[in-house]
């Protein structure tokens, strides 16, 4: 079986030096297990939606994957002038939802969407000069969500998963905040694989 994982920093492991991400937690965990299961993490650290859509569909062709799992998002909402404005606009981002969606839907009869965590905004306005506000991660976390629920897509929550005592840096979750994301989508994936 073949996991593919599609995302950003977040996804790819970014401030995790202990074991590299959820992601990689969860290759490693079955590995450990000896089970016929390869995860393969495709995140890219600074991606969006747009982004995304120029590489998956040569990365699925070469991977056969049985699972795509989408971790995406929280770039696609850094306010760009003000809080009211987002990197990837609303409209767009609804609409690269469902092309993600559908090209992931010509590989993998199994698809699921990871939610957006939060971020510590005092922090994130003095390192990355840009911000990103929680109002913008929120309303893109619930277009997720509501895609999932009008496409039979499973979504993962991360609401109240990861806490601002786990952003080290105000954005990327640290070393426990990536374990404590492992821990709340491991048994989901587990459920999905059955």
């Amino acid at each position: 079986m073949n996991i593919c994982i599609f995302g950003d920093s977040i996804a790819w492991g970014a401030y995790d030096p202990e074991q590299g991400g959820w992601a990689n937690r969860l290759r490693n965990y079955f590995e450990a297990q000896n089970k016929d299961i390869n995860v393969y993490n495709l995140s890219i650290s600074g991606d969006t939606t747009t982004d995304l859509l120029n590489r998956i569909e040569t990365e699925l062709k070469s991977r056969e994957p049985n699972i795509v799992i989408f971790a995406i998002g929280i770039n696609d909402a850094r306010s760009v002038n003000s809080a009211n404005s987002t990197r990837v606009s609303i409209d767009e981002f609804k609409n690269n939802l469902k092309k993600l969606h559908s090209t992931a839907h010509k590989f993998a009869d199994k698809i699921i969407f990871i939610g957006l965590t939060s971020v510590d905004e005092l922090k994130m306005k003095s390192v990355f000069g840009s911000f990103y506000a929680n109002q913008n991660i929120k309303y893109l976390d619930t277009e997720i969500k509501k895609f999932c629920e009008e496409n039979n897509v499973r979504f993962i929550s991360m609401n109240g998963i990861v806490n601002i005592i786990d952003l080290d840096d105000g954005l990327h979750p640290n070393t426990e905040g990536h374990k404590k994301m492992f821990d709340k989508i491991r048994p989901e994936i587990e459920t999905v694989i059955g």
